[in-house]
């Protein structure tokens, strides 16, 4: 019996003892069972190919099978995980738009989702045609196809179309920040945007004949749909498309504008009136920047002051026939056309087809989604409030950003700071400089404060009116709305959005002229984020985009030459390191610049390091931590999966070589492929050898 006793006794303590082992070791590691936490694994999982060593191809391993389960998109050049989450916010939106239509427009809400079903009422669009666009051309003196037509003055006309169609046909007139002053908004003058492309835009002036032809073609195209006949339509654009050529050679380079420092030449329109007299300067400003008074003492910012003489010049030589009437008039039909049928769309598509390729989704989307169009064409004016109605259905009462940026943003900055001591190139007072720079950082977390002003959003569009079946109207109705809100940015600079993106954006920046980092709505769902997440998906995910935008605050400090107190023989030995680690990677045959992808290279790597010590952070706080079930993963291997997870996505090899030549990032693969192979903490959890192909025995490292 006191054998037995005893036994007992010590099957107990040994049992209490591999309980209180278990305890520690598991200690808050509960399953995350909810929906959102099982349908982030099936994410993970469907995309993952288990047959890639993770230690030799980390990005093959974690996003091996997506291109495969995302075989719908592959009609598109160019897809990933980014694009699938914008869709999947624009999709929301879409139903939230595509409620019973309203019968009275009151609200500013009520007017967006009338302007979106309007513009989906293609049957109705497409039986009234060319007609509605037909009426507004003879409003301003039409065509002239079939006769002489009646005089028009130059100057009425053009009024017309800058103040009520938002059309600026020799010159672009708008409001932006003071270069001296960036707290005030000054009206800018700069050239006006060509469809055609300039004849300097290309390598092989051989080929640029064809590009004439061309558009000469797509302009008939119009002329006919308008009812021109073909003979005289053939004259008319033949003309109109010589002066175009003309006006194109007034551009000065701009290289040779920096040079010469003309890029802001503050005049004002007394001055412009003395330049270039064949504008009547204040009154088509005047018709520009209604209800805001103007006077000839007005001041203005030019960025190509020569440019606006030699048009000037031109439309004198120019101004004795109709051929000016008919340029401007084609200037309008580019700019409404698209709010037309489908033959104008279809021509419109074709242009841009045979001028720039098949470059992907934007035109798929034209051909096939009308709702997608539709979509486009209401955030251009209904931005606000698009963001208002998706930031209340992605950021419920108790989910709110603010709360995220409290825990989250302040762990990976608090990470930075602790970085930037380790920063061996650094002299004290710089990182003193630039840990000063972190704490006055401003950031933005979801969407603009204006947003959720509903009342103010209502006054904003109260005298706009919106009606269910004449888009074309509508539209016109926006722009002149949008022209006014716009212009009274000169009276209340404070009205000026500081916002690059919108609320449904996937695109985090950091904005120089504020010292801001913006993080919008769209970003703040899975699988980059969700609260019921393990903090290792939304550190390995949201967390890295936090610390990559941070990094980008000290991009000067990265130029030796812009840090001269800075141990430049570090500095630069870093910079080599990285350069040539990117330029001896390989993908689809392609090479990637080293030197050109820098700054983001090192904003890669320094971001995976920091956003990985913030969660480290965290853990030491909060003692728990959830798991993701069925995952087979540890906490910090889900990090890092979340991380390579969030770079998933193709490229075919036409659009990656367009990429390499245009995009300061490096293309996604080594997006994970570089900084993980500079982790050594990557390797340690993965358990990879020393002579993996991703732990490599030089790691590279700025930040």
């Amino acid at each position: 019996k006191s054998l037995l006793l005893c036994a007992l006794m010590l099957s107990a303590v040994l049992g209490f003892a591999l309980l209180l082992v278990y305890t520690i070791f598991t200690c808050g590691l509960e399953p995350c069972n909810t929906k959102e936490c099982l349908t982030l694994v099936a994410r993970l999982l469907e995309t993952r190919n288990t047959t890639i060593d993770p230690c030799e191809d980390f990005y093959g391993y974690v996003c091996g099978n997506w291109k495969t389960n995302h075989s719908l998109r592959l009609t598109v050049e160019s897809s990933n995980v980014f694009d699938v989450m914008l869709e999947e916010n624009e999709l929301i939106l879409k139903r939230l738009l595509e409620v019973p239509r309203v019968k009275v427009g009151g609200s500013a809400k009520e007017k967006a989702i009338q302007f979106y079903h309007s513009c989906m009422n293609t049957q109705r669009i497409e039986a009234e045609g060319a007609q509605p666009l037909k009426e507004l051309i003879n409003e301003i003196g039409g065509w002239n196809f079939t006769g002489p037509g009646k005089q028009t003055d130059f100057n009425q006309t053009l009024q017309i179309l800058m103040g009520k169609y938002n059309t600026f046909p020799f010159f672009r007139a708008y409001v932006g920040p003071s270069p001296s002053d960036p707290s005030t908004n000054i009206i800018q003058i700069d050239h006006p945007k060509f469809e055609i492309p300039p004849e300097s835009d290309y390598d092989e002036k051989a080929n640029y004949p064809e590009v004439v032809r061309v558009y000469f073609s797509y302009l008939m195209k119009l002329g006919t749909l308008l009812g021109g006949p073909q003979n005289v339509t053939t004259t008319s654009i033949s003309f109109a498309l010589s002066f175009i050529s003309n006006l194109q050679k007034m551009v000065t380079p701009l290289q040779k504008r920096r040079e010469r420092g003309m890029l802001f030449y503050h005049t004002t329109i007394g001055e412009l009136q003395e330049k270039a007299p064949a504008i009547d300067w204040l009154p088509c400003l005047q018709a520009a920047f209604h209800p805001v008074l103007l006077n000839i003492s007005q001041p203005i910012a030019v960025h190509d002051m020569d440019y606006l003489e030699g048009m000037s010049q031109l439309i004198e030589k120019w101004q004795k026939g109709r051929v000016l009437q008919i340029y401007m008039i084609l200037c309008l039909v580019g700019n409404l056309s698209p709010a037309l049928d489908s033959r104008f769309q279809d021509a419109r598509r074709e242009l841009f087809e045979k001028l720039h390729g098949k470059t992907g989704e934007s035109m798929m989307v034209l051909s096939t989604h009308r709702w997608k169009r539709c979509l486009t064409d209401t955030s251009i004016f209904f931005e606000p409030v698009l963001g208002q109605m998706i930031v209340q259905e992605i950021f419920p009462q108790e989910t709110n950003p603010d709360c995220v940026s409290l825990w989250m943003f302040s762990e990976v900055r608090d990470a930075l700071h602790s970085r930037l001591d380790q920063v061996e190139w650094m002299d004290e007072q710089t990182r003193q400089e630039v840990k000063d720079k972190v704490s006055e950082l401003q950031v933005e977390i979801g969407y603009p404060n204006s947003i959720l002003q509903t009342a103010e959003m209502d006054q904003e569009f109260q005298d706009l009116e919106i009606h269910d079946n004449t888009f074309l109207l509508n539209v016109v109705a926006c722009l002149k709305a949008m022209k006014e809100n716009f212009s009274l940015r000169l009276l209340h600079p404070h009205l000026q959005d500081n916002w690059e993106v919108s609320p449904w954006s996937v695109d985090s920046y950091y904005s120089l002229r504020h010292h801001a980092v913006v993080f919008p709505a769209g970003m703040f769902r899975s699988p980059f984020f969700h609260t019921e997440f393990p903090s290792a998906v939304n550190f390995g995910a949201l967390g890295v985009i936090m610390a990559h935008e941070l990094l980008h605050v000290f991009y000067d400090y990265v130029v030796p030459e812009s840090c001269p107190r800075c141990n430049r023989e570090a500095l630069v030995q870093g910079i080599d390191c990285l350069v040539d680690q990117y330029e001896g990677y390989s993908l689809q045959g392609l090479r990637v610049n080293g030197t050109f992808t820098l700054l983001e290279n090192a904003a890669d790597i320094g971001g995976v390091a920091i956003a990985y010590q913030a969660y480290k952070n965290w853990l030491k706080k909060h003692k728990w931590e959830r798991n993701l079930p069925r995952s087979g993963l540890s906490n910090h291997q889900l990090f890092y999966i979340s991380f390579a997870h969030g770079m998933c996505g193709h490229q075919s090899r036409e659009r990656l070589r367009a990429f390499l030549h245009r995009d300061l990032h490096s293309p996604l693969p080594l997006r994970v492929r570089g900084p993980l192979s500079n982790s050594q903490d990557f390797a340690r959890h993965f358990h990879c050898s020393s002579s993996a192909s991703m732990n490599p025995a030089s790691k590279c490292h700025i930040w």
